[in-house]
């Protein structure tokens, strides 16, 4: 037995077991909302997707490397304020060729403005940044006063 709880309407809550064609079934949940534009859902085409980013950790520090397809490293403005750490780009209006006709467009080239309030382990003194092959590389490493050390015992 599962239950389904949804806050966008009242048609799932409490609802449990599953039958196909009752209202507020997970079928219901999952097929309906594409073609009943008085949910809550958003259509595929509306939803806000993250930026394509992936953070991880090294011995050396902090690693961001953040998709930039179809962008040029000018057009991107990485700013240290404080302790946060800001990348943004800004699409500029681009003028539409009535002479193409999109047979797929996934290439993505919206504006971002991303930003990261970093731990104080990390200096951002010392960041650095490339641009390679469409994706710009941000490290940062660790403070030295992060870093181990050994005290001697007196």
């Amino acid at each position: 037995m599962v239950t389904f709880y949804s806050n966008s309407t009242d048609n799932f809550k409490g609802y449990t077991g599953f039958d196909p064609f009752q209202k507020g079934s997970i079928f219901d949940l999952l097929v309906k909302n594409f073609h009943q534009s008085d949910t809550d859902f958003l259509p595929l085409i509306e939803a806000k997707v993250g930026h394509p980013v992936d953070i991880y950790e090294t011995k050396e520090g902090l690693h961001l490397d953040i998709a930039c397809t179809g962008i040029d490293k000018e057009d991107i403005e990485v700013k240290i304020e404080g302790d946060i750490l800001r990348v943004k780009y800004e699409k500029p209006k681009e003028e539409v060729d009535p002479d193409i006709v999109y047979q797929q467009r996934g290439i993505t080239r919206k504006s971002f403005n991303l930003g990261w309030k970093l731990a104080s382990r990390f200096d951002l003194s010392q960041a650095d940044a490339k641009f390679v092959n469409g994706l710009l590389e941000v490290r940062v490493p660790f403070a030295e006063t992060a870093k181990p050390k050994t005290l001697k015992i007196k």
